[in-house]
């Protein structure tokens, strides 16, 4: 029964990433590019904010779960503002003017800007060589960024939608770190499900209000549907179930494959080539991640000091 548990876990914890690594494309898909736009990156962020919430609704209410407390409503609307309205912002921004791959390579960071938001918002030390890697992977982001610059035609500099695209990175990681705080009360898929409805006072006006006016392509709304129904809701289940069933240490390392699984990806869905610059970068700042995740807090002590909670996402 052990053994089917793990593989189940596995098996949905890889559906979860996979889901995670299509969100890229699928924004893009979404929002178009600057040659040819199609939603708009602000209805694109309160609509998949809407969708998701009213799914969470459902959820809720079919769970009976119950309110918050008074405690933790602060860190949940410190969660809305970074995964349900910074993150997805910043990103649709930045996904007009590169592609699925490029944009794949820099949030990469995110598991290193995570842990990162933690030390710095829970004052929890970590190891120098942690800060090394974070250096080193962010090298990588800065030098693959540049060359890209280069090989566009912008000169020698750092593109603006590079700059979006690390803010949305830190958003995500903000988000993530107040959301963990308030997870061991509400557990996980509560947690995801309240970050949505709390943001619907303003994700469901913002979509009325912001709705287009102009035809937008099928493939537009195909890919707002996923990022509202899978990319915002359905893979956290999928991912934290898998983290329950598997084993957050053994399932969580599976969230390494995300990089590439958007780099593939994005070939069938966008038209984008397989770029060996990108993997091999893409590889390096992975492997910074790997290097970094187990020098983020300083050595253990002899005796237990509890579970070990899951990785943030």
């Amino acid at each position: 029964m052990r053994s089917r548990d793990e593989t189940l876990g596995m098996a949905l914890g890889f559906l979860g990433v996979a889901f995670f690594a299509v969100t890229l494309p699928m924004t893009r898909l979404a929002t178009g590019t600057q040659e040819a736009p199609q939603l708009s990156p602000w209805f694109v962020t309160v609509a998949r904010a809407a969708l998701a919430g009213c799914l969470s609704v459902v959820f809720l209410l079919a769970t009976r779960s119950p309110l918050p407390q008074r405690q933790h409503w602060k860190p949940l609307a410190l969660a809305v503002l970074g995964n349900a309205i910074g993150y997805p912002l910043l990103l649709g921004f930045a996904l007009r003017t590169v592609t699925a791959s490029h944009a794949a390579v820099v949030t990469a960071l995110l598991p290193l800007a995570t842990a990162a938001m933690a030390a710095w918002v829970l004052h929890q030390r970590a190891r120098l060589g942690f800060w090394l890697c974070a250096v080193a992977g962010s090298a990588l982001v800065v030098a693959f960024s540049l060359l890209r610059a280069g090989q566009d035609g912008a000169g020698f500099g750092f593109a603006w939608a590079d700059l979006l695209l690390l803010g949305a990175v830190f958003a995500a990681a903000l988000g993530y770190i107040y959301g963990a705080q308030v997870t061991p009360a509400l557990g996980a898929e509560r947690v995801i499900c309240w970050v949505c409805v709390m943001a619907l006072p303003l994700s469901l006006p913002g979509t009325l209000w912001l709705w287009p006016q102009h035809a937008v392509a099928p493939s537009a709304w195909g890919g707002l549907l996923y990022v509202g129904v899978f990319s915002m809701w359905a893979g956290f289940f999928a991912w934290y179930r898998g983290l329950m069933l598997g084993g957050a240490l053994r399932v969580s390392q599976v969230q390494l494959l995300q990089p590439f699984l958007t780099i593939l990806a994005a070939v069938p869905l966008l038209g984008e080539a397989l770029d060996g610059v990108t993997l091999a970068f893409a590889a390096g700042v992975v492997a910074t991640v790997v290097v970094g995740k187990r020098l983020s807090r300083p050595p253990a002590p002899a005796y237990p000091t509890g579970a070990a909670s899951p990785p943030l996402r």
